[in-house]
């Protein structure tokens, strides 16, 4: 397997403008007579598929919820980030790279996030001319607020709903190409695997959810836009419908997973409230803008709120990490939480909780202030826990949110099988080892609107294409191959649920390879795992028949592929015994508890090829090159 990055020659900033300069063109008359299927239609997916269409070329998107509008971008509630520098207080697109790859750990390609941070300036231009309704100052100008990991004020919000307004613009362009015949939408689809022609990827293979029907589509080139894997833990903040299929189903066929164990604890979560709870609800990031994070100082107090004194209180964040305070980083912050609760100084039943206090906030601008803020967000923490947080703190603990690995892909977002390209949460490019908070939508609409527009046409310019249809061979085969496995599921007959399953493998996942992992823990899951998914095999009951709306059979399949999936993430985990970002070995540490990098010998990415089920992946590696800013002990102490 060879792992071509192609970053363009010359200084960072002038890369990507002497790329768009140097790569080839499709002439407008020739676009109509390629096809693009674009799977996947949140902010990567439907940005894509509108701008190629607007572009002329022929685009057929898929999803499996009922409306592109279903899709789990709309959980984003917080903001995105751009480097317009409306504060006046320092920002740059400079700025926004440096703290992205400080953000990451160190453990990103510097080329990619350049081009993101340049890129982050045109997105709220196309936002604002979609009428996305972001918050605006009182003299008209757009709001800011300031984010983790951060010292100046860059992210842009529509309350706490930016991720659904943002999706409504790009569903709204989407929506306009579809009107116009450009796009064919197939919703209630789920893709089920890729098909490869020559070593190129000319189609995919997907279901009909409602009616059972497996059908065939080819193109001249394959998007896949399919969100992340934060699901391989059963509880997450994740959407239920979120999976890893399509892009597990790409590695099996040769594309190379990159860092499959970066996952994000988020800090900001409500608390699990039982054993058969079935996911997790994040409160915003944003909320530690006005919010104070607290624990009683001392273990096993369980006062309430209003009855524990300031003196009696320990605002952790604030004492550890005075630069950043509750704006620190997502890692760092889950991993404090974690580390009181630990010392038996959590809050709420179980103690697995630390406080989240807008008293202050309140006194010091109003309650109808912090209404207009977080109004939706306060509101839907009092409808699911029945406390009012204008009144009281809100409880919250870390949970898995979303994942920086994904499938790898070079600086034409293009994935080492040709044709494939991978756009979002779903491949690995931007974000290294952690995350910074609004970040995501930014990486979604950057992708879909400014980069594969430019890249995807490099590739059909330079590509020898020759036409193929649904009746060649390999459609064939592979709609035999997915086919079956459907007809396995449903012959087992076996007595345990589907989730009764996906909850097993989610524990052994958080408790081996969650907020922190070890070498011992991580071959206990690679022993557990295969244990799992052979009673799987042997003893799951999916009801009913594949010929009709079947949910039972849909997340059969999904949890088909998180079984594989996991046993790569522990296999990654294992592997890199240095700790950095969101992944902590507890034997890589500094004697204050922070995660410590080993950059001597892990300053890679690392690309992982398929060699069967059951049998240890083959790493390749990716070197990264650090000319720009300098590898160094993060700290925001």
């Amino acid at each position: 397997m060879q792992l071509n990055a192609k970053i363009p020659a010359g200084p960072l900033e002038d890369k990507w403008d002497q790329h768009r300069f140097d790569m080839k063109l499709v002439n407008p008359a020739n676009k109509r007579k390629y096809t693009v299927l674009v799977v996947g239609s949140g902010l990567a997916g439907a940005s894509a598929a509108a701008s190629l269409a607007e572009l002329g070329y022929n685009v057929k998107c898929f999803c499996f919820q009922d409306s592109p509008r279903r899709a789990h971008s709309i959980a984003a509630q917080g903001g995105i980030n751009a480097a317009k520098n409306y504060q006046n207080d320092g920002d740059s697109v400079r700025r926004l790279f440096y703290d992205t790859i400080k953000g990451g750990d160190y453990r990103a390609r510097e080329a990619n996030v350049y081009r993101l941070a340049q890129v982050s300036v045109n997105i709220i231009d196309q936002c604002v001319a979609q009428g996305v309704p972001f918050a605006r100052e009182y003299g008209g100008v757009m709001a800011n607020r300031s984010f983790g990991g951060a010292q100046v004020s860059r992210t842009f919000y529509a309350r706490g709903q930016t991720g659904q307004q943002l999706l409504l613009g790009a569903y709204s362009a989407l929506e306009r190409q579809i009107g116009l015949k450009k796009v064919a939408m197939y919703s209630r689809c789920e893709m089920l695997d890729i098909v490869l022609v020559d070593g190129k990827a000319r189609g995919i293979i997907t279901r009909d959810l409602i009616n059972g029907k497996i059908e065939r589509h080819a193109g001249d080139a394959v998007v896949l836009a399919t969100g992340g894997y934060g699901n391989v833990f059963y509880l997450s903040t994740n959407a239920k419908g979120c999976n890893v299929t399509a892009s597990y189903r790409a590695y099996k066929r040769g594309a190379a997973f990159a860092n499959p164990c970066f996952t994000q604890i988020h800090p900001t979560c409500i608390p699990v409230a039982g054993d058969h709870q079935s996911k997790l609800t994040l409160m915003s990031e944003s909320l530690r803008n006005d919010g104070r994070i607290w624990v009683p100082k001392k273990a096993g107090d369980t006062r309430a709120a209003k009855d524990i004194p300031e003196s009696e209180r320990d605002y952790y964040l604030e004492r550890k990490y005075p630069s950043f305070g509750n704006l620190s980083p997502r890692d760092i912050s889950s991993r404090a939480a974690k580390e009181v609760c630990d010392e038996g100084r959590g809050v709420g039943p179980g103690g697995l909780g630390v406080y989240l206090d807008f008293a202050d906030s309140i006194k010091r601008l109003g309650k109808n202030m912090i209404a207009e803020r977080y109004g939706n967000l306060f509101e839907m923490y009092e409808r699911i826990t029945g406390e009012n947080p204008y009144e009281v703190p809100m409880r919250i603990y870390p949970a898995v949110h979303y994942t920086m690995g994904g499938l790898w892909v070079d600086y034409n977002l293009m994935s080492n099988i040709e044709g494939l390209h991978v756009l979002g949460e779903a491949n690995f490019s931007d974000h290294g080892a952690n995350r910074l908070g609004a970040s995501a939508l930014m990486q979604g609409l950057a992708d879909g609107y400014f980069i594969l527009p430019y890249t995807i046409g490099n590739y059909i310019a330079s590509a020898k294409l020759n036409p193929v249809t649904t009746d060649h061979p390999a459609f064939v085969e592979t709609e035999r191959e997915a086919t079956n496995q459907i007809n396995q599921l449903l012959q087992i007959n076996g007595k345990r649920s589907v989730d009764d399953f996906h909850r097993e493998l989610g524990k052994v996942m958080w408790d081996y390879c969650g907020m922190a992992r070890n070498d011992a823990g991580l071959r206990t899951a690679l022993e557990r795992i295969p244990e799992i998914r052979e009673e799987f095999w042997r003893d799951v009951r999916v009801p009913g028949s594949g010929q009709y709306f079947n949910q039972e059979l849909e997340k059969a399949g999904r949890l088909a592929d998180f079984l594989e999936f996991a046993e790569l993430m522990c296999h990654d985990a294992l592997m890199r015994t240095e700790s950095c970002g969101g992944h902590f070995r507890t034997e890589s540490q500094t004697e204050d508890g922070e995660a410590k990098r080993d950059d001597e010998n892990f300053t890679f990415v690392a690309a992982w090829e398929y060699k069967g089920v059951g049998t240890k992946p083959t790493m390749h590696k990716e070197v990264l090159e650090f000319e720009n800013v300098h590898l160094s002990t993060r700290s925001y102490k």
